[in-house]
């Protein structure tokens, strides 16, 4: 999941949007955001908002006037702490179908607080012409003072964690997590990072298998190897992985929203949102911390399956 500090808003994936236009009020209020005046009147605009809300986000007004386009939306935070959140909203067609999608991420909601804002601004949705309505399709949080940090301030730990968007293949998946020594003294990372999968009400999920090393489930992901101290002066990085395959014999699959993950010892927790979708496998592989290289740099310092290789089942 990627977040920013508090104050700025990002817009992210398959559509490019502008305008992070933000207020936070006492929950229920009373001034409900809304698109420009012009968009949200004119013929041909898009459909009503449905009254619905999805874990405490709701559309309250959207419009297109073919050239330009706007979505509002309120985001209600009903828990007894801050919460970060990322909200995908998918663009439809007249007949429902997804024309294309793109995530928010609000920072540091207060509890029983609401925050509204717009996504697109008056301008096109890239990717999504002609879009009849728009709909909250997942909403993921996190607590504020636990949500990674792929860019800004540096935390005050020193060491920017952060998960990247993962790679899969074949029914295996990949995801990197990154460490990053944004402070001014060394970091040192010993082994592997401790995880433990939370469900969507973020509470730890059992019956779980951790495996240290990812090549107890798949070789060739680059998350195996021996485990070796590591140590990040000021500027360096590390990563590690998480391995494992959604393959699904018999039951119920199992799919585990969050992780939250610890460094090292002692360091404070940091929750990512990797969408582990582990079948009926009930294994999760952690890979050990490596030094990016130079290699990694060049290529975002993503672990994932080796080029030219399939990975081998274990």
């Amino acid at each position: 999941m990627r977040t920013l500090p508090a104050g700025l808003c990002v817009v992210t994936g398959l559509l490019l949007l502008t305008s992070c236009a933000q207020k936070e009020t006492a929950a229920g209020p009373t001034d409900v955001p809304t698109c420009d005046a012009e968009l949200s009147s004119r013929p041909g605009t898009a459909s009503e908002p449905a009254d619905e809300e999805t874990d405490g986000v709701s559309i309250t007004d959207q419009g297109s006037d073919g050239a330009r386009d706007c979505a509002a939306f309120q985001i209600t935070n009903r828990a007894g702490e801050p919460l970060t959140y990322t909200v995908t909203f998918a663009f439809l067609s007249d007949s429902g179908s997804r024309m294309g999608d793109t995530d928010r991420t609000v920072p540091s909601v207060a509890a029983g607080r609401t925050v509204t804002g717009t996504v697109g601004g008056g301008e096109p949705l890239l990717g999504a012409q002609g879009w009849s309505r728009v709909r909250v399709e997942k909403v993921r949080s996190v607590p504020a003072d636990e949500a990674p940090a792929p860019g800004g301030p540096c935390p005050s730990s020193g060491l920017r964690l952060y998960a990247d968007e993962g790679d899969a293949a074949m029914g295996l998946r990949v995801v990197g997590l990154h460490a990053v020594n944004c402070g001014h003294r060394t970091q040192r990372l010993t082994g592997y990072p401790r995880v433990s999968p939370l469900g969507e009400d973020h509470r730890p999920v059992t019956g779980l298998r951790i495996l240290h090393d990812g090549s107890g489930i798949a070789t060739g992901t680059g998350a195996d190897g021996p485990a070796r101290p590591v140590s990040l002066k000021p500027g360096e990085a590390a990563h590690a992985g998480l391995v494992w395959r959604n393959t699904v014999l018999s039951g119920a699959a199992v799919d585990v929203p969050y992780v939250r993950v610890w460094a090292k010892p002692g360091a404070a927790p940091v929750m990512v949102t990797p969408e582990l979708d582990l079948g009926t496998t009930g294994k999760l592989a952690v890979g050990p911390w490596k030094r990016d290289t130079q290699a990694d740099r060049d290529h975002g310092s993503q672990p994932g399956v080796t080029e030219g290789r399939p990975p081998a089942d274990r």
